[in-house]
């Protein structure tokens, strides 16, 4: 695995325009929360915690402080736009898996924002030096089961009635896995070491 350092800021061409990736700060919480407050609800459903609640993005902002935690801001215009987040905790029983969580404003979806941010969060990810990826999400967002597929992660779990909404109404949640150290296994097997770089 690489140990290569991404470097911020990053510029992409989007069909939305120039999107820039740039690590979150505290000096961003303001424009976090006014993000995550105009989110449909329904996409807050698959992350553990609603953001839009200014006590838990501050306790967000200390995670990132202390590690355990790396955030991805999608900003065009001075505006935030969409966010992706790594988590990994090495003191688990998990330390070589990491979890990716991205949510994307509604104003810039279908526009390639959202698969951008996925791409550049998973390189984060290879770089951290992550044996195994997960992401959930809501079955329904087709949109984005078909942006981590097409990095390679797989459905492996499917939780019924795992979330439950503001109107009581519970909702299944899919988990996709990527098997980072068996890919690149595989792909040195071929004699293509460096096919899985970010």
């Amino acid at each position: 695995m690489s140990s290569e350092t991404r470097t911020y800021p990053r510029r992409v061409q989007t069909e939305a325009g120039e999107i820039e990736f740039r690590l979150m700060a505290q000096a961003d919480e303001a424009a976090v929360l006014a993000f995550a407050q105009k989110l449909p609800v329904h996409d807050l459903l698959f992350l553990p915690r609603n953001i839009s609640e200014p006590k838990v993005l501050s306790a967000w902002v200390k995670e990132i402080e202390r590690g355990a935690i790396t955030s991805i801001l999608a900003v065009q215009a001075g505006r935030v736009v969409g966010c992706g987040t790594l988590v990994r905790d090495p003191w688990s029983w998990s330390p070589h898996v990491g979890e990716i969580r991205n949510v994307v404003s509604s104003d810039v979806r279908g526009q390639g924002v959202g698969r951008a941010l996925s791409q550049e969060t998973f390189a984060l990810a290879l770089g951290a030096g992550l044996e195994k990826l997960v992401v959930q999400m809501t079955v329904d967002q087709s949109g984005a089961i078909a942006i981590f597929e097409g990095l390679g992660f797989k459905a492996e779990a499917l939780l019924r009635d795992h979330v439950k909404d503001r109107d009581g109404r519970n909702h299944d949640i899919v988990v996709l896995g990527h098997n980072v150290a068996q890919v690149r296994a595989q792909l040195e097997a071929y004699g293509l070491p460096g096919a899985v770089q970010h």
